[in-house]
């Protein structure tokens, strides 16, 4: 009789199994105890939920976008139904995902609070619960986020999220998901102005520079402002309004910042401010020239700050005044210049792939959209959605294609308008 001899490999790796299946198991349990544990109730009102939000808001790694002050401003402006979600998990306050309804054609769109001038969106999480968001299941956590919309909503569209943002992963990156078209672009502070200029083409940079000072100082010189009263504050935001009109009009594009609700928006940011916990929901710059153009504001940007994040939020030049300047780039060099000693650590240049931006960003964020139907209508709207999004980047990732693209709509544009 011959005995059968055990190879020595074998019985680790049935111990490996066993033990790999172990864990699985458990982490499943895990998952459906903390599902188990999580509840999502849903608000029509901002005004409830203050204390929980803006005791959230406090983590510097929360977006100023889903900020009570930023969503409140967007509220008083548009009025639009609200569908706001807090989830409560072992009896805290877990998450609160600022949503608005937004309808269109028939279909009702659960959106952030105003997605449309966001440029990162995080959601507002416990820092425990951000952290335990790996042990919950993805597929339980959709299910309670649609049961919760059930009847208010047939999509659950969460756009511009960053899947991980400075070293934290998003809880919201198990959703159903498709890549954003459009890219953010930040620029790291380090602890002097050169040396954060040595993450980019410094010697290049400071050329420029140098030339570009050159020219004002020909033109009769300049002052870079930063206006210290609300009332100067909205003069220049009227005054923006009006150079990007006149600039989306020489491109035969429509004019996003034209309606009473957005400008009562933006408005209504600049006097939300506190500086106990370095937050204003927009402040103006300006470029002022000397000379033969006295007075006359060559460039203007808003730029926004929640902690040590500041978002460049929009800019505009006068095309009639010193073009050969690079007014709006050598704005963008006094605003960071003068940024540096005040606790900043990151200048963002917000979504969209321009020269600019690539020139002074060394980071690059990709960002993705939750779409979550919640109703066969969203069902649909969720699969157009997700075909809209990757042809538009499919044509983005083509330097001539989008070009092409571009000068079909600007053409649109100018016959719509004769």
């Amino acid at each position: 009789m011959q005995t059968q001899q055990l190879d020595v490999h074998e019985q680790p790796s049935d111990d490996a199994a066993l033990a790999d299946t172990a864990i699985s198991r458990l982490r499943q349990l895990s998952m459906k105890l903390a599902m188990a544990q999580l509840d999502i109730e849903v608000f029509d009102a901002m005004q409830p939920l203050e204390d929980d939000w803006r005791a959230l808001e406090r983590d510097n790694l929360q977006s100023l976008h889903q900020s009570y002050d930023w969503c409140a401003a967007w509220v008083s402006a548009f009025q639009r139904p609200l569908a706001i979600l807090k989830g409560a998990h072992a009896g805290q306050t877990a998450f609160i995902l600022p949503v608005e309804i937004v309808k269109s054609r028939g279909l009702r769109t659960a959106r952030f609070i105003a997605a449309d001038h966001s440029n990162i969106n995080t959601g507002l999480f416990a820092e425990s619960f951000a952290e335990a968001g790996r042990t919950i299941d993805p597929h339980e956590f959709a299910g309670r986020l649609r049961h919760a919309l059930t009847g208010r909503a047939d999509l659950l569209l969460l756009q511009n999220i960053p899947l991980e943002w400075r070293g934290r992963e998003s809880p919201l990156a198990g959703l159903p998901m498709v890549q954003n078209q459009n890219h953010a672009y930040q620029l790291p502070f380090l602890p002097a102005f050169e040396d954060t200029l040595k993450q980019l083409n410094a010697k290049n940079r400071r050329k420029k520079f140098r030339v570009q000072s050159k020219r004002f100082e020909a033109a009769g010189g300049f002052e870079y402002v930063i206006p210290e009263t609300s009332a100067e504050q909205h003069g220049l935001l009227d005054i923006f309004f009006r150079l990007k009109s006149a600039r989306f009009a020489s491109l035969g594009l429509p004019d996003v910042f034209a309606d009473r609700e957005t400008q009562t928006f933006l408005h209504g940011l600049i006097d939300k401010q506190d500086d106990t916990r370095q937050y204003f929901g927009l402040q103006m710059h300006m470029l002022r020239l000397k000379g033969e153009h006295e007075g006359k504001i060559a460039a203007t940007s808003g730029i926004s700050r929640k902690g040590d994040h500041i978002i460049c939020q929009f800019g505009a030049i006068d095309e009639e005044l010193v073009p050969d300047t690079s007014p709006g780039e050598f704005l963008y060099w006094q605003t960071i210049s003068g940024l540096h000693g005040k606790g900043v650590a990151l200048f963002d240049f917000g979504l969209g792939d321009q020269t600019y931006k690539r020139s002074w960003a060394p980071v690059e964020t990709a960002h993705y959209d939750v779409v979550l139907p919640v109703s066969p209508f969203g069902v649909v709207a969720g699969a157009a959605h997700r075909l809209v999004t990757r042809g538009k980047a499919h044509i983005k990732a083509r330097p001539k294609l989008y070009k092409f693209a571009q000068g079909i709509r600007a053409r649109i544009g100018r016959s719509s308008k004769n």
